[in-house]
């Protein structure tokens, strides 16, 4: 590109608590992944690059000197606000700012994800039983899903989901489900058949009308937990550095034969397209007892840190971290067109 394009990439803003971070705020490995972010960005020619994290100042930024692009890498939510999420994307289409990834339509959705779950069975993706009970609804006396796993319909950063999140029993069950509302009153809650074979990654970077790129999938380690411990992604495994769930658990390229793995990634492709990403996403998928790979989450605003799945993935393609982001900005670049106006 002759013409330096100005980017302004967004993030949460570390001056607000966070509930997906330790202690509820942002800590020095959460400065590390920013740093290693912006290093990565700022090596890439043909941009000029600002970083916005004071939400705050969102409005006034925006409305007065837009940026050509924003990069929306605001994975927490406005103030960081999860159910927020999606007000990002909406300011700034009503500022009229292009930006990279999902709208706010589309990070709705997903964030339902018994919705997610009725779209992909629709689309004949495989999906776990599961039951979803509103905010005061008792769990049916036998609701036969044992053993279970028990987490919110609506959530990030595995918020809601920790290390006792597997129940075998209906007294078990009914102590997570008190702990859970106690914890996020008024928010319905999944209890889902509990899927014991491995866990997958799917990374997808492009667009579908033009060139929609599947990343070699990641396959979760849960080799080296200690006995005992449910081999599971749980709040721990993101937010505390002294549990065994943060030092033990590993990510590989996924060791699957190759005719499961490219069903994985057309299920992706077929959900990324109906749900209405962009630019980039992760599925993630886990095994039932059968063998069956069915879908546990659709993530449309996924982690971009350098450690998270989507880098791994990144990597196992050999494709180093800045190429990565590149990636990310030439996708929305090519669907926004010459005239980067927000499309309709």
């Amino acid at each position: 590109m002759s013409d330096r394009l100005n980017i302004c990439v967004l993030t949460g803003d570390p001056r607000l608590p966070d509930p997906t971070k330790r202690d509820h705020r942002y800590n020095e490995e959460d400065f590390a992944t920013h740093r290693a972010m912006r290093e990565a960005f700022e090596s890439l020619r043909g941009f000029r690059f600002e970083f916005l994290d004071d939400h705050a100042a969102l409005l006034e930024r925006f409305a007065h000197d837009p940026p050509d692009l924003v990069v929306n890498f605001c994975d927490t939510g406005l103030r960081n606000v999860a159910t927020q999420e999606l007000h990002v994307p909406a300011l700034l289409e009503m500022l009229g700012v292009p930006y990279t990834g999902a709208s706010p339509a589309c990070m709705a959705i997903c964030y339902d994800k018994q919705i997610v779950r009725l779209v992909a069975a629709a689309l004949g993706v495989p999906v776990p039983r599961e039951i979803c009970l509103g905010p005061d609804q008792p769990l049916p006396e036998d609701p036969g899903l044992y053993p279970a796993l028990i987490k919110p319909n609506q959530g990030d950063g595995s918020v809601g989901i920790t290390k006792d999140a597997v129940v075998g029993s209906r007294a078990e069950a009914d102590r997570y489900l008190a702990w859970l509302r106690r914890e996020l009153p008024a928010r319905a809650i999944l209890v889902q058949e509990y899927l014991p074979g491995p866990e997958y990654g799917v990374g997808l970077i492009g667009n579908p009308d033009r060139r929609l790129e599947a990343l070699p999938p990641l396959e979760v380690d849960f080799t080296r937990l200690p006995a005992g411990l449910a081999p599971i992604l749980s709040y721990e495994s993101k937010v505390l550095p002294d549990s065994p769930y943060w030092t033990e658990i590993k990510f590989k390229r996924a060791e699957a034969d190759a005719a499961m793995l490219a069903r994985m990634v057309d299920h992706a492709g077929r959900l990324f397209a109906r749900l209405g990403c962009r630019d980039y996403g992760r599925f993630d998928f886990r095994c039932a007892a059968d063998g069956t790979p069915r879908l546990l989450e659709v993530n449309p605003n996924p982690a971009w840190a350098n450690d998270g799945k989507l880098a791994f993935m990144a990597g196992f393609a050999g494709i180093a971290y800045p190429k990565m982001l590149e990636m990310i900005l030439e996708a929305a670049l090519a669907r926004i067109g010459p005239g980067r106006s927000v499309p309709l």
